[in-house]
C-alpha cells in the first residue's frame, strides 16, 4: 500500500493482496462513493437537521461547490485540516469536500481546547482549521488565532455560524501572523473537474488517546473505512428505508462509520443530526423522522430505557439501539422492557480499527454480558498472557488484533508504535479480554479512546 503521507505505516503487500482478493477493499474513495450514491439515490433525503433537509443529489452538489471553494482558498492535495464542528450538515459537507480536494480532514472533538488542538496542528502540520466562531460560550476562532500566531503551519481558518447569526469576526480577514479567516458559508463556488486519487491513501485522521495524554493520530484510508462502514451496514441489515439518528458526536468512529453516517449513506438511508443524546432532545425526533436506529453511550442508554418506558412520543419505528463500550449494568436492563422497545446491540470499537458487535439475533444474555464478535471474517484476534502466549478460551489476557480496517501504526509516533504494535503487525489494544465458549469477547480494563 502506498500513502500520500510520510509517517504512516502501510499494510504489508501480502495483507493488501488478501484484503483485495476477499473483496473487502474495492478501490473507491469515500468522496467518489458519495457521487455514486447521489446517482443511485438522488432525490431521496440524505441529511436532516432541524428544518434543513438535503437530498443525495443536493448533498453531492454542496460537496462539489464547497470543494471548489476550498481549492480557491488555496487548499491542496495532501494538506491536513482540523475539523471541529458540532452535529450539523456542515460537518458532513466539509469532511467530504476536503476529501474531494484531496486534503485530509483531522476529526477533532468539540471538547478539545488549545492544548489538544495545538498538539494536533503541530503533529499533522495542519494548514487549516474549520470550527464554530463560538460554541456554548467558548471562542473557537480566538483559540485558532492563538495557535496560528504561535506556529508556522495554520494559515486558514474557516468559521461556522449558526443559521441566522453572523460572525463577530466579519468576512474575509487576515491577521498580523498571516492567517486568513473565511466564513464557511463563503466557500460556495462553481464545481471543478474531479481529481484522480487512489483509495489506499489516507482519507482522514481519527484521534485516539486517554484523557491524561496527548491525542494520537489514527490514519484511516478510503479502502479500510469504506469496508468498515459497508460491513457494519450489512451486519445490521441497513436499507434505504432506514433512518439513522446521529446523537453522539459526528466525529466519533461509532457515529461516523459503525455503520453510522457513512454506512447509512451507503445504503441510501437518511441521517438525522442532533446535538445531544439526551432523551428529551432525541425521542421527539425519533417520532418526527421515523428513526429506525441510533448509537448511544451506556449512561445515555440507561436514560433512554427509562424514558422509553414512560414515553408519550411514538418511538415504534426504532428497531435498534447500539450501545458503545462499557458493560451495561444488569439492573438497568433486566426489568421487563415496554412493548415495542428496540433491540439493543453492544458495540466495542476503537479509532484504531477493531470493532466487535453482538448480532441482532443474539440472546439477551450475550447483549448484557459481552461485547460480541469481530466485525470481519479477516479480523485476527489474539488474547495473550504477559509472555505473549495465547491463553485458553475463558481465560483473561491482553487483547491484540490485526485486520482489514485496523491500522498498522499511528501517524508520526514511532515511540508509541514500538509499544503499541507487535513485530508482526498486531495492535495492542490496551484492554484485557476473554473469549466465551460461543466466541463472544468480554472486554475489561480498556485503555484509549472510545468509538
Amino acid at each position: 500500500m502506498s500513502s500520500v503521507l510520510k509517517g504512516c505505516t502501510p499494510w504489508p503487500e501480502e495483507f493488501v493482496d488478501r484484503y483485495w482478493a476477499a473483496g473487502h477493499w474495492r478501490g473507491h474513495t469515500l468522496d467518489n462513493l458519495l457521487r455514486d450514491w447521489a446517482l443511485q439515490y438522488g432525490p431521496r433525503t440524505a441529511l436532516v437537521h432541524g428544518a434543513t433537509r438535503l437530498t443525495y443529489a443536493g448533498l453531492n452538489r454542496r460537496v462539489d461547490r464547497t470543494a471548489a471553494g476550498l481549492r480557491l482558498r488555496g487548499l491542496r492535495p495532501g494538506q491536513r485540516v482540523v475539523v471541529q464542528l458540532p452535529n450539523v450538515p456542515e460537518f458532513v459537507v466539509t469532511v467530504f469536500a476536503l476529501m474531494r480536494v484531496g486534503a485530509v480532514p483531522v476529526f477533532c472533538p468539540l471538547s478539545h481546547r488549545a492544548a489538544e488542538v495545538s498538539h494536533v496542528v503541530r503533529v499533522t502540520e495542519a494548514v487549516g482549521y474549520v470550527g464554530p466562531s463560538t460554541y456554548r460560550g467558548f471562542d473557537h476562532t480566538a483559540m485558532a488565532a492563538d495557535i496560528a500566531a504561535r506556529g508556522p503551519f495554520l494559515r486558514r481558518v474557516f468559521t461556522y455560524e449558526e443559521p441566522g447569526t453572523s460572525s463577530p469576526y466579519g468576512g474575509f480577514t487576515t491577521d498580523p501572523s498571516g492567517c486568513h479567516y473565511f466564513p464557511l458559508g463563503s466557500l460556495d463556488s462553481p464545481p471543478e473537474p474531479a481529481l484522480a486519487r487512489s483509495a489506499d491513501q489516507v482519507a482522514f485522521f481519527l484521534l485516539s488517546g486517554g484523557a491524561t495524554e496527548a491525542p494520537r493520530l489514527v490514519p484511516r484510508t478510503h479502502n479500510d473505512y469504506a469496508y468498515q462502514a459497508r460491513a457494519a451496514a450489512e451486519l445490521v441489515s441497513l436499507t434505504e428505508d432506514d433512518v439513522y439518528l446521529a446523537a453522539l458526536p459526528a466525529e466519533a468512529n461509532l457515529t461516523f462509520g459503525c455503520p453510522g453516517i457513512v454506512g447509512t449513506l451507503s445504503a441510501g438511508g437518511t441521517v438525522v443530526l442532533v446535538r445531544s443524546p439526551e432523551p428529551a432532545d432525541c425521542l421527539p425526533v425519533v417520532e418526527q423522522e421515523g428513526v429506525t436506529l441510533t448509537s448511544v453511550a451506556p449512561a445515555a442508554a440507561r436514560r433512554w430505557l427509562d424514558a422509553l418506558a414512560a414515553a408519550r412520543t411514538d418511538v415504534s419505528s426504532l428497531r435498534l439501539v447500539q450501545i458503545g463500550d462499557e458493560p451495561l449494568e444488569r439492573e438497568s436492563t433486566e426489568p421487563p422492557a415496554p412493548a415495542g422497545s428496540p433491540r439493543l446491540q453492544r458495540v466495542f470499537g476503537m479509532a484504531e480499527g477493531l470493532i466487535t458487535l453482538t448480532r441482532p439475533t443474539d440472546p439477551d444474555e450475550s447483549v448484557l454480558t459481552t461485547q460480541g464478535r469481530p466485525l470481519s471474517s479477516d479480523d485476527q484476534v489474539r488474547i495473550v498472557d504477559a509472555d505473549g502466549e495465547d491463553v485458553p478460551d475463558g481465560e483473561p489476557g491482553e487483547l491484540l488484533v490485526r485486520g482489514p480496517y485496523t491500522v498498522r501504526g499511528y501517524y508520526r509516533a514511532p515511540e508509541h508504535n514500538a509499544r503499541s504494535f507487535t513485530a508482526d503487525g498486531y495492535f495492542r489494544t490496551g484492554g484485557r479480554a476473554r473469549r466465551t465458549p460461543d466466541g463472544n469477547l468480554v472486554v475489561t480494563g480498556r485503555a484509549g479512546s472510545g468509538t
